[in-house]
């Protein structure tokens, strides 16, 4: 699975208009699932993920994580993550999972960020989505599974 997280102060998406999910202060998950992808690589970057240390402590130093703050995730499946634009000028996206696999991985995959007690909300699969964020810091780490 390959991420790109991004500190936020607040974060929305739509679809045709409609808000399918928002969050305050937290963390935007935009989450790509690889054809070799399981449960147990989603359950590394949940846990990876809420205790990820990018939120500034009493001294500004990033040393507090979404468990320590309290703060929201909003996870959106974002399967162009996995293009590869190695040859030519189009991207290929055979490492990406199949839809039904990566919607399951999706869909586990914040479950699992349930668990830990995070308020979670989430785009719409496969759907066509437009997503609203004001990144704090800013501040945008890259994580892969792998």
């Amino acid at each position: 699975m390959k991420t790109v997280i991004q500190r936020v102060t607040e974060a929305r998406v739509d679809v045709n208009g409609e808000c399918v999910g928002s969050i305050g202060a937290g963390l935007l998950v935009l989450l790509g699932v690889h054809a070799d992808d399981t449960e147990e690589d989603a359950d590394f970057l949940a846990d990876k993920i809420v205790h990820l240390r990018v939120f500034e402590d009493a001294s500004g130093r990033m040393n507090r994580s979404l468990l320590d703050i309290g703060g929201d995730l909003l996870v959106v499946s974002q399967f162009t993550l996995l293009g590869d634009c190695r040859k030519g000028r189009r991207p290929s996206w055979s490492a990406a999972a199949p839809p039904e696999q990566a919607q399951h991985l999706y869909r586990y995959f914040a479950a699992q960020i349930r668990q830990h007690g995070i308020h979670t909300e989430t785009g719409r699969f496969r759907a066509h989505m437009q997503v609203s964020l004001v990144n704090d810091g800013p501040v945008t780490l890259l994580l892969d599974s792998q």
